[in-house]
């Protein structure tokens, strides 16, 4: 009896600790079931608890433009998360705080390319939108929602992202009234919200997104894309690009298929500092002097000849366009310049800060405006009146 009476206090603590350790497992298992149920509807794809978790406001919380939530808007989470997984790695609860942490390791897909992609084509998006414009000069990026998301689309539908993992904890708080009925729920924050789509919120507001040189090769790369109006209008070479008059309109189109097959860029350094970049490139592309040396010599054939009084003024103009654009469409020279770049990071991304004008000069050189003028017809003209 005496041993029996001895034992009684030690089996009385082990019996406390069996029931803490038996409360604290079912805590946990509760826990676990909170989140397995609420993160296996992502993985279904289902749509409510997406935009329970993920707001489509909070990945473009700047734009200005809101949508309603769209079949288009619907597909791109769906297209996000259908590769979307979760390992619960630990739960720890807090029975007296009524709080509970877990920590979860993330299947996503790879954000950080996601973004890339999308900073460059919407980048490309903006600079070809201010070339469809006559009144605006410079690029800028879209303030709808909408077009953001089916941008996301598109680049969700046409490419195959990898997945990567990533490790998160989660928080969650018992809303339960009493102590005999336990009601977790998951809180829901800007952190937990961007580990779920794998950081690309935070990749997405990045100023960074993409470095100078990347910018640069953005605007360069788009210029390849433009067709003659688009030139004219994003260079600002209105005198030969914009123009009513049908041979001018047909040597414009001529350059600009010169471009498309001869230019190339190099970028060789990049010196940042602070929000500025200065770029140093070379630049390949058609060699305006050989045209217009090879045009000039045959025209001043032309005019020295007896056909050219003959022709009057008229012919002649119509003529010397005749020539400059037979020498453009022959022409099998390139020519490779320095051309140095500037960009400012204005705390949202890079923007080139060169004149659009400018780099219109660099590339088409002299021949950004017309070598044809009435000098020459009136030159003839007064020959003959002679």
């Amino acid at each position: 009896m005496k041993i029996a009476k001895g034992l009684m206090p030690f089996l009385l603590i082990i019996l406390a600790v069996i029931c803490l350790t038996g409360c604290s497992h079912v805590d946990k298992t509760d826990v676990q079931a909170v989140i397995t149920n609420e993160l296996d509807l992502l993985k279904n794809l289902d749509s409510d608890t997406t935009q329970k978790y993920v707001s489509y406001k909070e990945l473009f919380p700047d734009a200005t433009k809101e949508i309603k939530l769209s079949n288009e808007v619907k597909e791109v989470f769906s297209l996000f998360f259908q590769n979307f997984d979760y390992e619960i790695l630990s739960v720890n609860v807090d029975n007296d705080k009524k709080e509970a942490t877990a920590s979860l390791r993330l299947s996503t897909i790879d954000a950080a390319s996601l973004a890339k992609d999308y900073g460059e084509a919407s980048l490309k998006n903006a600079i070809l939108k201010a070339a469809d414009s006559e009144e605006q000069a410079t690029e800028k990026n879209t303030d709808s929602m909408e077009e953001r998301y089916l941008l996301l689309d598109q680049l969700l539908s046409n490419n195959n992202y990898a997945t990567v993992e990533r490790e998160c904890t989660v928080e969650l708080c018992n809303k339960g009234s009493n102590d005999d009925k336990d009601e977790w729920e998951i809180i829901r924050s800007h952190s937990l919200e961007n580990n779920l789509v794998g950081g690309l919120m935070t990749y997405l507001s990045d100023n960074n997104l993409l470095s100078p040189e990347e910018t640069l090769t953005v605007y360069l790369n788009t210029l390849k894309t433009m067709n003659t109006e688009q030139m004219g209008n994003y260079l600002g070479i209105e005198s030969l690009f914009n123009t009513s008059d049908t041979d001018k309109n047909s040597i414009a189109a001529a350059l600009v298929e010169l471009f498309h097959s001869t230019f190339d860029f190099n970028i060789s350094s990049c010196d940042e500092e602070s929000y500025n970049a200065v770029i140093q490139t070379k630049i390949t592309t058609f060699d305006s002097n050989a045209i217009l040396t090879a045009y000039q010599n045959e025209l001043d054939t032309y005019l020295s000849s007896a056909d050219a009084v003959i022709d009057g003024s008229v012919k002649r103009y119509e003529k010397s366009m005749q020539l400059l654009l037979s020498k453009i469409k022959s022409n099998t020279a390139t020519v490779q310049t320095a051309a140095v770049f500037h960009l400012t990071n204005d705390g949202v991304s890079w923007k080139l800060q060169d004149s659009n004008a400018a780099i219109g000069n660099a590339i088409f050189g002299t021949l950004s405006s017309t070598p044809v003028s009435e000098e020459a017809n009136d030159t003839a003209d007064s020959s003959e009146q002679n």
